[in-house]
């Protein structure tokens, strides 16, 4: 078993190579959560999608089906009932705005869903706690080996980047 960059994982591994992993690990970090941003927008794209489409479906049928619906069910509501003509047409109109209010209800719906959903929001602020997290890392303190000036080099260089 070895670690991300190749080396032995129960082996001592040097601040470079550290560093290098950790980069190469927050690296991927970023990528994965842009990726997950786009998924998310994506799917309040097509939520919002399918609230046009709905609002599009109401308007479409409310212009293009009023003249033959009208006609039909005035001359059918004339013929069952025997009311006044105007009534008929009266209430078929009403019966074509009923349809219509519940698409663009269904409509409503579906826009207060893609309104709702704030994925990359979300995906930002992770990504900006994960960056606090990371700025607020610091060096665990390492005791002097004798005759290793390297613990005491890496600590002066880490002091000074606080």
């Amino acid at each position: 078993m070895s670690a991300p960059d190749g080396s032995p994982v129960g082996a001592e591994r040097s601040i470079g190579q550290l560093f290098a992993s950790a980069t190469t690990e927050m690296s991927a970090l970023v990528h994965d959560e842009i990726a997950l941003a786009k998924a998310q927008l994506k799917q309040d794209v097509k939520r919002g999608a399918a609230s046009g489409g709905a609002f599009s479906a109401a308007g479409v049928l409310l212009v293009f089906s009023l003249p033959m619906l009208n006609f039909a069910l005035a001359y059918g509501i004339r013929t069952w009932s025997g009311w006044n003509m105007a009534v008929c047409f009266v209430l078929s109109f009403a019966a074509n705005v009923v349809v219509a209010g519940l698409l663009a209800l269904i409509g409503t719906v579906f826009a207060k869903k893609a309104k709702k959903g704030q994925g990359p929001q979300k995906v930002a602020a992770s990504m900006k706690q994960t960056a606090g997290v990371l700025q607020n890392a610091k060096p665990h303190p390492r005791a002097e080996l004798p005759g290793d000036r390297t613990p005491a080099a890496i600590e002066a260089v880490a002091r000074s980047q606080s």
